[in-house]
């Protein structure tokens, strides 16, 4: 490749050593952030060596556009997950309206999961969910939701822990539960089951059924980011509207 430049005039700076302070002072800013070699990258305060570095623009856009989200996503999170005020003798049912016109309902079991139930309930009041896309939808596995970012990384700002209820199993479809990234990490994500997904069970908190409009849940477009992280945005719930049945 023809790059147009001096030879001579690069091999006289190279042996009057015009830059070997300057190249010097690099070597050493690198050494003091740990860089592990070139090519490597800062990103968000981490080091990224070059064996991880995407090299096509796509990715980068990609990646981005996520983190814009993120941080207007911030700016809507809450310092602390809701005081509890939800009736574990009442039946909570969360009427959901997705975008395209379809509908669905799930009915909550906060005796089994109160703090999960309390803090959804919360979230629906306060549209936490409207607008919210499914940004995961897997046929025969999961259609998972509620990360208003739309990168699988967003959440209320809060974690709440696991409430596993050993009665309950993800062993059919319409079984609704908490996305988590470990134990104990639940925010506002949370998916419905495709069928037995069973290998889920001990691991994710159960929470609800759909109940009604299990057709809406199966038309969700497919969509899976791990595949195609540049793919279009998923079907939008419009909002989840409680319902709360005293007894």
């Amino acid at each position: 490749m023809e790059l147009g430049l001096d030879g001579d005039a690069f091999a006289a700076a190279l042996d009057d050593g015009d830059f070997a302070e300057y190249v010097s002072g690099l070597e050493s800013e690198a050494v003091a952030l740990g860089l592990p070699g070139t090519p490597s990258a800062v990103v968000n305060g981490q080091i990224i060596p070059s064996s991880n570095l995407p090299f096509d623009f796509e990715t980068w856009e990609a990646f981005v556009k996520d983190e814009i989200k993120l941080q207007q996503l911030a700016a809507r999170q809450y310092k602390a997950a809701p005081p509890m005020t939800i009736n574990t003798d009442a039946r909570y049912l969360a009427h959901v309206e997705m975008a395209n016109g379809g509908a669905f309902t799930i009915e909550l079991l906060p005796k089994s999961a109160p703090q999960t139930v309390n803090s959804f309930v919360f979230l629906a009041r306060e549209g936490w969910f409207d607008g919210v896309t499914f940004h995961r939808v897997l046929p025969g596995f999961v259609a998972q939701t509620g990360d208003p970012s739309g990168t699988g990384r967003g959440g209320p700002g809060y974690m709440i822990p696991n409430e596993i209820d050993r009665s309950l199993s993800h062993n059919e479809k319409g079984i609704v539960a908490m996305a988590n990234a470990g134990a104990n990490t639940n925010g506002s994500q949370w998916y419905i089951t495709y069928g037995d997904v069973s290998q889920l069970d001990g691991s994710y908190t159960i929470f609800g059924r759909v109940i009604e409009g299990m057709d809406v849940v199966e038309a969700i477009t497919p969509r899976d980011p791990s595949r195609n992280p540049t793919a279009p945005a998923g079907d939008a719930i419009a909002r989840i509207t409680i319902e709360e049945i005293q007894p």
